[in-house]
């Protein structure tokens, strides 16, 4: 049986596969940076994106993690279901759109 948080990790994948964006999702060891549950690139643009069960928040190094890369440019998602899915969407939409321009 799935955990929620795994249900959002499918729904999200497979919104990255539709749209044909390369993605991977680092296995954390404990050694070296702490990372998201997904990072890629998209015509360019760099983003990671958090997956968290609904109702469920960042930890604080997550969130550490997540200032980090803001801070360097790029694009984070925090994505707990389906206003997150249609975030996702709508940026992905927009790369197509402004790489198109």
């Amino acid at each position: 049986m799935a955990t929620p948080e795994g249900i959002v990790k499918t729904a999200v994948k497979k919104i990255l596969v539709t749209y044909g964006s390369y993605y991977h999702c680092p296995v954390q060891n404990g050694m070296g940076s702490p990372s998201l549950d997904f990072v890629g690139c998209y015509f360019g643009r760099y983003y990671a994106i958090e997956t968290k069960a609904p109702g469920k928040k960042p930890t604080p190094r997550q969130e550490f993690t997540i200032q980090g890369i803001r801070a360097s440019g790029g694009k984070v998602f925090v994505i707990s279901g389906e206003e997150g899915y249609d975030e996702l969407r709508a940026w992905l939409v927009e790369q197509v759109r402004d790489a198109h321009a």
